[in-house]
């Protein structure tokens, strides 16, 4: 069975041809990173347009890497939500158009659920149940993955996401956007203990994040410092604040792990990239003899394979959307009606 599978939720316009929710026969994306980096982040208007001239040209390219004609094609899946509203619905109604013209199913997919998808195209043996970090610009969650159209929300962020974070964070010690890499780069350079930073906390909920208090901690310091003229050591801050950042992070998914019986311990999105994020977690499921999952690094970030194989085992459970469907700002992934 082969999914073509649409994502257009931020600033990457992407599609894929997956065959089976295994196999990425094709994988095509074109980033807007350039043009966001003039502002030093997402223009929602900016990726909107830049969806809307991209997307015919992504999914002919997806076609013919895959060596795929539109007949040969089972389902188109799309992500529908959450993310930039207008960003989806360039997406959405290239979908809706396809499958109405083509005569095919139209299957719509939660972003957060083609993140965490991305493990199986890695990983072919993983199998739900299993608890995975979800880690991304827009998101911070701790997801109980109950089967593969299942899901419990255990833990989520309060405030900023962890990847929003970095972003600022980054901007502040003088990186460009987007962040992440430019501080994971900086920390490998640095002393993780020359600045101590908080770790804040959601009282009553133990499993939530909070990294607002962190970001600005981190501002504290680089604003404070330039009054009075001091240097301050950019690859030290930036090790400091990934450590804490790691630490957070890890605390976190083990005391979710040990308190809900989970051995399996996945990590998706954006962040999933960090390597600090990565050892922490692998680090802390061998000491725990837990098993631990990762996407690779092509497929951290957004992209049509995760939605395409997402889409593949919504298909196979019987979801489907009508021409009615519409875009979803925000939707938490144990909220999906349709």
């Amino acid at each position: 069975m082969k999914i073509l599978g649409i994502e257009s939720s931020c600033d990457e316009t992407a599609c894929s041809v997956v065959e089976d929710g295994k196999i990425i026969l094709s994988n095509a994306v074109a980033s807007q990173i350039d043009e966001h980096r003039l502002y030093g982040g997402v223009v929602p208007e900016i990726a909107s347009r830049r969806h809307a001239e991209n997307i015919t040209a992504t999914t002919k390219k997806a076609l013919l890497d895959s060596g795929t004609k539109l007949k040969d094609i089972d389902a188109v899946a799309v992500t529908y939500a959450p993310g930039l509203i207008g960003a989806l619905l360039v997406g959405i109604s290239f979908a809706k158009g396809l499958c109405l013209a083509n005569n095919l199913p139209l299957v719509p997919v939660h972003h957060i659920a083609g993140h965490m998808s991305a493990n199986y195209l890695t990983h072919p043996n993983l199998k739900p149940p299993y608890l995975c970090l979800v880690v991304s610009g827009g998101h911070s969650h701790i997801i109980e993955v109950l089967d593969y159209t299942k899901f419990h929300l255990v833990g989520r962020t309060r405030d900023d996401a962890v990847g929003e974070c970095f972003d600022k964070v980054a901007r502040t010690i003088g990186f460009e956007y987007p962040g992440g890499k430019h501080i994971d780069a900086a920390a490998q350079l640095g002393d993780p203990t020359a600045y101590k930073l908080p770790k804040p906390k959601v009282d009553g909920s133990e499993f939530d994040f909070s990294f607002s208090g962190l970001k600005t901690a981190v501002i504290n310091i680089v604003h404070n410092a330039k009054q009075k003229g001091i240097d301050i050591d950019v690859n030290n801050l930036a090790a400091s604040f990934q450590k804490t950042v790691t630490d957070i992070l890890v605390e976190k998914t083990q005391l979710a792990a040990k308190t809900f019986g989970y051995n399996k311990i996945a990590v998706a999105g954006g962040v999933s990239a960090n390597s600090s994020v990565r050892k922490g977690l692998e680090d802390m499921c061998r000491e725990n003899n837990f098993e631990f999952f990762a996407p690779k690094l092509e497929l951290c970030g957004d992209n049509g394979a995760m939605i395409a194989c997402q889409g593949y085992y919504d298909f196979i459970s019987g979801k489907r959307a009508d021409l009615s469907l519409n875009g979803i700002a925000t939707l938490p992934i144990d909220k999906i009606s349709i």
